[in-house]
């Protein structure tokens, strides 16, 4: 299974790619629109799209499938629940790129405690590096 990254652009904090998110949701699905249909497509199906905020993977979306839109431009279907992830470096790109699942950061939890702060003391923390 591979994953993909994507700069959530114009989302400053998580929360706002949240509510993003939650206002495209169409029956627990979103649909992202890309130029072309990623070359290993087939391989994603059931990985995530990780989001990146101020260089950082900071949550994902499970990759439900893909499809072409009506001007032909390809379609990621992506499940509507965000799911917060420990905060990971990684630079800025331009469209998407592959992620294996070694690289891939943890979900946020595990009994971290980390999911049961509040979302702007996380994003401080993460920022100063200590989480």
């Amino acid at each position: 299974m591979l994953h993909l990254t994507k700069v959530a652009v114009g989302c400053a904090t998580a929360e706002a790619l949240r509510a993003r998110i939650s206002g495209r949701a169409d029956s627990g699905v979103v649909r992202i629109t890309t130029r072309y249909r990623p070359t290993r497509h087939t391989e994603m199906i059931g990985g995530s799209l990780f989001w990146i905020i101020k260089h950082r993977l900071v949550g994902r979306q499970e990759i439900l499938g893909f499809a072409e839109s009506e001007d032909r431009r390809c379609l990621i279907e992506l499940d509507s629940h965000l799911i917060a992830v420990q905060p990971h470096p990684r630079r800025a790109h331009q469209g998407w790129r592959y992620l294996t699942p070694s690289d891939a950061p943890k979900d946020m939890g595990g009994g971290s405690g980390l999911a049961d702060l509040p979302p702007q003391l996380l994003e401080e923390l993460s920022a100063l590096a200590l989480v």
